[in-house]
């Protein structure tokens, strides 16, 4: 039964006879079934009838004072018209259906008599032009892109970059020929793939590896006092000038990754998962470091719409004010992750720590680690799995390096459902360690591992570059005839789909005669002894004697 509902408008009026009329004809409705039809329309054209004379009677000094004004109430940010007395819903129980036709009819036919009334756009398709770039000087006109006409945050902002409105449309103009051209090459090469490259790309390969030779030759005089007077200038609210820090292709690469985070970013902001200036966390205070966040993490929002929250490095409890964390620092009893040392060697540990003894622990460090991963959705249901939490020892405590999290029972034989290396040890090693560390924790296990898909950019890259050291190694002390893929597998715990993928991208395997054979390439053996001997010793690698640890069971 559709809802009975009645507008109280402009140019509406009503009256007791209708209720009794209508009465009426309902009785002669039932008495006599086969005119019920007739009736009704009969019906319908009366009221309408009585409508629109008693609104022409009674109403028309409402309308003339409706002209008067302004053609219509200012609209909402929202893009509708702010709710008064006259835009009220009122439903009658004792009105019939036929009624409410016919009044919602007379409603609409007195609209076209009312002033003009702008038309309502969709919220997520209109700017709020309230809003401005928090860059100073900027107009919040261009977009990093180039593809849009305006931005509201930083990341968009073509100035913040030390770029104009059209230098970033044309570099877009030139990122799609590029790509275009990309596309339309990898077509034609589908049935060749993973073979020799074509003498396009060895060119192209050449003047890459050219290009870069000079990207570590530092800045001259006037390039650093250019640089300097740059940063005196603008401070923190401009990009430091990159020219010359770098190759051009380098630099042109970065530029890309930038458009293409800032686009990502658009489009969160248009599907509405973000907002601008709201709800997002910029840094966090951690232990004596002060991290600028990447993503967006569901903090309780109270939390989140601060923007800068306070970590004890210890417990992962997070805070308000630095007031609130200095008085929890001098009550905080913890100098360690919670769960059992299975690792230690020198100043490295590493803890195991089970989601369902210390869940507020691990839910924490999951709303940590998302601040700074994309793909990450697990946060609160952390009882299934367990942690692995590396830390490095001073006198103060164990201080928080990174972890990786692992399913206690997992069907597909993931060893790693989630890894982080925090942003302060970055680029120093650790990741590479606790990659290796989930491998021995799998050859313990005696069983095969692999990560858990998708994995993050920063992900794949340190996996890959482990994957590809794993070969080599075993490839350099390697002195038999023919290699079999199952037995490396079997010998460093790397799951076959891993180790074919890594051989096929430093073309170490071809197809000959119905076989695929794997080829010792020499070459790439004598560049990772040549990275090994200039690394020389370093502290950076897990021993496995120093493990003390057995798979759990029954967990």
């Amino acid at each position: 039964m559709p809802r009975r509902r009645q507008r109280h408008m402009v140019g509406s009026g009503s009256d007791g006879t209708e209720d009794s009329d209508s009465s009426a004809e309902r009785e002669q409705t039932n008495s006599s079934e086969s005119d019920g039809n007739t009736a009704k329309r009969q019906r319908l054209t009366r009221a309408s009838t009585r409508l629109s004379q008693s609104s022409q009677a009674s109403d028309t000094p409402d309308l003339k004072r409706a002209a008067d004004h302004d053609e219509s109430p200012p609209l909402t940010p929202t893009g509708n018209a702010p709710s008064s007395e006259s835009e009220l819903d009122i439903s009658s129980p004792n009105a019939s259906h036929d009624e409410s036709l016919a009044k919602d009819q007379a409603n609409r036919d007195s609209d076209k008599d009312l002033p003009h009334r702008p038309k309502r756009r969709r919220c997520h398709e209109t700017y709020n032009f309230n809003m401005k770039c928090p860059t100073p000087g900027c107009n919040s006109l261009g977009h990093l892109t180039g593809k849009h006409e305006r931005h509201f945050a930083v990341s968009g902002c073509p100035l913040y970059h030390n770029l104009s409105a059209d230098e970033c449309k044309v570099k877009a103009v030139s990122r799609e020929k590029q790509e275009e051209e990309v596309k339309e090459e990898n077509n034609s090469r589908h049935a060749t793939r993973h073979q020799t490259p074509t003498s396009k790309q060895s060119r192209y390969k050449e003047q890459v590896s050219e290009m870069r030779k000079g990207r570590n030759s530092g800045l001259q005089k006037e390039q650093k006092e250019k640089h300097m007077e740059h940063r005196q200038t603008h401070s923190n609210t401009r990009e430091p000038l990159l020219e010359n820090i770098t190759s051009e292709y380098d630099l042109e690469l970065f530029r890309k990754a930038q458009a293409r985070a800032s686009e990502d970013l658009e489009k969160l902001r248009i599907q509405g998962q973000i907002t601008e200036g709201s709800n997002m966390i910029k840094t966090i205070l951690f232990g004596r470091y002060e991290l600028d966040t990447w993503y967006h993490s569901p903090y309780p929002e109270e939390y989140a719409r601060l923007g800068r929250l306070y970590v004890c490095e210890f417990c992962l409890k997070y805070m308000k004010s630095q007031t609130i964390l200095r008085r929890h620092m001098a009550k905080c009893v913890w100098k360690h992750p919670p769960g059992d040392e299975v690792y230690r060697k020198g100043g490295i540990s590493v803890f195991e720590v089970d989601g369902k003894k210390n869940k507020i622990y691990c839910q924490n460090l999951c709303l940590l680690a998302k601040l700074f991963l994309d793909h990450k959705t697990l946060y609160y249901d952390v009882e299934p799995f367990l942690f692995y939490v590396m830390t490095e020892a001073d006198n103060t405590g164990c201080h928080l390096v990174g972890y990786f999290s692992k399913e206690k029972n997992s069907f597909l034989n993931y060893n790693v459902s989630c890894i982080l290396t925090m942003p302060q040890y970055m680029r120093q090693g650790f990741g590479k360690m606790l990659i290796d560390f989930s491998y021995l924790l799998s050859k313990v296990e005696e069983k095969v591992g692999s990560p858990e898909r998708p994995l993050s950019d920063l992900g794949l890259i340190s996996y890959r570059s482990y994957w590809k050291e794993v070969l080599l190694r075993y490839m350099c002390t390697f002195q038999g005839k023919e290699i079999s893929i199952k037995e490396i597998s079997q010998e460093t715990a790397v799951n076959p789909v891993d180790i074919v993928s890594t051989l096929q991208s430093l073309q170490m395997l071809k197809y000959w005669k119905g076989k695929h054979l794997v080829l010792k390439r020499q070459d790439l053996i004598d560049e990772w002894k040549a990275k090994e001997i200039k690394r020389g010793h370093s502290n950076k690698t897990i021993d496995p004697s120093s493990l003390k640890w057995t798979p759990p069971k029954g967990t």
